[in-house]
């Protein structure tokens, strides 16, 4: 079994960690453009191979797609995050163009993989990898509301006093600031609703930070956050690996579903080998449907910068 990861940054690279600390393949190649970053940490890793116990073998590859053939995942880390002063137009023109060429390198060699993308803004390039791929739509999947949703579990945590690992939360949606929905009212402690143990103001905090828990990272940290995106990578990646059938928020292409079409967008899915397997409908109510159009409406904002561009 091989994985590929696409992206030597700190996302990718803790990515990678995760995935050969858990053995969950036998080959894992990390891909990145720029000269010897990809060999330097695929390196650093190996030399972590007897101090945690792992048995992995890693290849770091600069920008040689033909060591990652044979992949049966592959992982889209690569682009770049927006910057001050920089246009959403600029952001998605720069990217857009990453994700398509990295898309058809990884589908040269290994014209069989499921496709995981990372890269920002993650529901955009997560459809630009579909339509650009021609690949069956459950062969592609965006991470974000993996990672959305863990946020969402240490918040409630915080607020109840309580391990996050005790509490089912979901976030769906897009994976943005102002596009996610934390669904408050569908979130539990040990199989009880959480608002038995908070109140409507404090879960309305909950959610709001929630919602900007990936700014609140850039902000105290210079730059964007990696643990966590990187171990929500790995846990998608698992659950496909080893047919898990889990059940992950994750975005993906609806037609009709939630009674959105043409998108991708973040809903609960079942995850096994075959990528994602089935949604899931959670029954929405009235509010969090209004919520959910809100979010589709501005995903699509961005997907319509796509026709702009020339890639």
């Amino acid at each position: 079994m091989k994985v590929t990861v696409v992206g030597a940054g700190a996302v990718g690279a803790t990515c990678a960690d995760n995935i050969a600390r858990k053995q969950i393949c036998d080959e894992l190649v990390l891909v990145d453009i720029k000269e010897g970053v990809a060999e330097g940490k695929a390196m650093d890793l190996m030399q972590t191979a007897q101090l945690e116990g792992f048995d992995t073998r890693i290849i770091g590859s600069t920008n040689d797609y033909s060591k990652t053939a044979g992949s049966s995942v592959a992982v889209i880390t690569s682009g770049i995050p927006r910057k001050p002063g920089m246009t959403r137009e600029e952001l998605i023109g720069i990217n857009a163009g990453i994700v398509k060429t990295v898309t058809q390198n990884i589908l040269q060699y290994s014209p069989d993989c499921i496709i995981v993308v990372i890269s920002n803004p993650m529901d955009t390039m997560t459809y630009l990898a579909l339509k650009s791929s021609g690949l069956p739509k459950n062969r592609i999947i965006g991470m974000g509301g993996i990672l959305d949703s863990a946020r969402f579990r240490f918040y409630l945590s915080q607020a109840i006093a309580c391990s996050p690992n005790d509490l089912q939360a979901t976030v769906v949606g897009g994976h943005g600031d102002t596009t996610m929905i934390p669904l408050t009212r569908l979130a539990t402690y040990c199989g009880t609703p959480v608002s038995n143990y908070l109140d409507a103001e404090t879960l309305k905090k909950v959610a709001a930070d929630t919602m900007v828990g990936g700014a609140t990272l850039t902000g105290l940290l210079g730059t964007s956050a990696w643990y966590a995106p990187g171990a929500a990578g790995c846990a998608l990646v698992e659950a496909i690996v080893r047919d898990e059938k889990k059940m992950m928020p994750c975005c993906v292409y609806l037609e009709g579903e939630y009674g959105l079409n043409d998108i991708c967008i973040g809903v609960p899915v079942i995850i096994g080998r075959n990528g994602w397997e089935r949604i899931v409908d959670f029954q929405l109510n009235d509010e969090e449907k209004a919520a959910m159009q809100k979010s589709a409406d501005a995903v699509r904002n961005m997907n319509n910068v796509l026709s702009t561009l020339t890639i």
